[in-house]
């Protein structure tokens, strides 16, 4: 009977042990799963600031040329609506902050 006994027991210590293991590979699993989905979101952040890059790179250029064409009007028109939206950038965040 005592051998069965021991038996049990060894069982039992070795369930245990199996158990920490998998509940520990489950904790991997997770991270992993975690870290997956923010580089995710990291890839798609960086995609979405390269496109913005291209984007103003175009207007840029657009920019440039209207410059080179020496049309005054626009040229004036355009530097008062960066001036103001700057402006009204500015006292936004100087009133949130």
């Amino acid at each position: 009977m005592s051998e069965a006994y021991e038996r049990e027991r060894q069982n039992n210590a070795r369930l245990e042990e199996l158990s920490a293991k998998v509940s520990s590979l489950r904790g991997v699993t997770v991270d992993i799963y975690d870290n997956a989905r923010a580089q995710d979101v990291i890839d798609n952040t960086n995609d979405t600031f390269s496109s913005m890059s291209s984007q103003l790179k175009g207007s840029a250029g657009r920019l440039g040329r209207m410059a080179a064409s020496g049309n005054k009007v626009a040229i004036l028109k355009l530097s008062g609506i960066i001036v103001g939206a700057f402006l009204v950038l500015y006292y936004l965040l100087k009133l949130f902050f």
